[in-house]
């Protein structure tokens, strides 16, 4: 079985993601791509596709969330992610279990005794008017028949796990600060999300096992499972395993792939990406060594913004009063140092409207 190296799959993974070559595709279609982008801070999808996509316009991604084609939900691993609404459709029931058993996972103790089924029917009730609500807002109007858990146990299950709902814009809107009101998913597309399967057969952990590969492979299950936060794909995989190409990497880790899948030389030379926080390209991994060090493994956990220098993250950087500010994490060189100012420069014109191009590289590295 061919052995790939760090080198091969770090190549991989930025093709996939879309970081090797900006490509040139619709943003809906780039979104699905992606599998979507985990979006709890608000503003950080626009900087992951402004870094992926050619002649990237803010504008079109906010078209897309107010004509409903993208939305924003929790989905994977719990947290935020801005999807296209058809994959929500199609992938929020293969999630319910988990949703659940990650919002208890937390709030055991202070759900204890409530009927989840009954929570879910009294919170459908209440949106049932069509009027946007808070988190918590939902929860104080069933907090009277279940006055113990408190709103925050009970907001947090109701929206992140008991009833498919969607964060409205404004809410995620470029350049836009907006709270979070949310409706049913059925309200705000029209349709209702497809329906669970039969036990015995498993097409949506089948699509899913496709989609991981065709946007983070190859990878290890270990890894699809650290992504979608879905510990029941076992059998996903084995229905789909004569489809795919297996690999081992330098521990020995069985790592499946789509035969057609990119899989670049790994001497390809790869380009200065700034990438948000929060950015699946790390996050969607157990196994995060083909992209980041284990010494600045920390980094994206804390959601800080980094910089990937020859594929491999070298550098933070945040930004403020339109000054792009890089820390790096180790020595640059001479052309390192100038690739770095120089995609630094076009972030600044992003994020500034083009009204400031100014950045500094920090002089010192600074730990991880």
């Amino acid at each position: 079985m061919t052995v790939l190296g760090a080198s091969a799959l770090n190549r991989a993974t930025l093709a996939r993601q879309l970081l090797l070559d900006r490509a040139d595709v619709p943003v809906l279609d780039a979104v699905a791509h992606l599998c979507g982008l985990q979006a709890q801070e608000p503003q950080e999808p626009f900087i992951g596709l402004w870094s992926r996509l050619r002649a990237f316009d803010p504008a079109v991604l906010d078209d897309l969330l107010v004509r409903r084609s993208v939305v924003r939900t929790h989905l994977m691993r719990r947290t935020v992610h801005l999807l296209a609404a058809d994959d929500l459709l199609a992938w929020r029931a293969r999630h319910d279990a988990m949703l659940r058993q990650r919002v208890l996972g937390v709030y055991r103790g202070d759900l204890d005794g409530v009927d989840l089924d009954e929570l879910a029917a009294a919170g459908r009730a209440v949106l049932a008017d069509g009027e946007p609500r808070s988190m918590t807002e939902l929860a104080r109007a069933v907090a009277e028949r279940w006055p113990e858990p408190g709103p925050r146990p009970l907001g947090e299950m109701l929206i992140a796990a008991l009833i498919p709902v969607v964060q409205l814009p404004p809410r995620g809107l470029w350049r836009t600060k907006a709270g979070v009101r949310y409706l049913p998913v059925s309200s705000w597309l029209g349709r209702e999300i497809d329906p669970p399967v039969p036990e015995s057969a498993d097409p949506v952990g089948e699509q899913l096992v496709r989609r991981y590969l065709a946007a983070f492979g190859p990878a290890a299950t270990a890894d699809l499972r650290a992504w979608s936060g879905l510990a029941g794909l076992p059998a996903a995989v084995s229905a789909v395993r004569q489809e795919l190409v297996a690999f081992r990497d330098e521990r020995g880790r069985e790592l499946l792939d789509l035969p057609d899948a990119p899989r670049p030389d790994p001497d390809t030379p790869a380009p200065v990406r700034f990438l948000p926080a929060f950015d699946n390209a790390i996050l969607g991994y157990h196994d995060r060594g083909r992209i980041i060090d284990d010494a600045h493994r920390g980094l994206s956990v804390a959601g800080e913004r980094v910089v990937l220098v020859d594929g491999r993250v070298a550098a933070s950087w945040t930004v403020d009063a339109g000054t792009v500010t890089v820390h790096p994490l180790r020595r640059f060189s001479r052309a390192d140092r100038a690739a770095v100012a120089e995609e630094g420069r076009e972030v600044a014109l992003f994020l500034s409207a083009k009204e400031s191009d100014r950045v500094r590289i920090a002089a010192s590295a600074r730990s991880g």
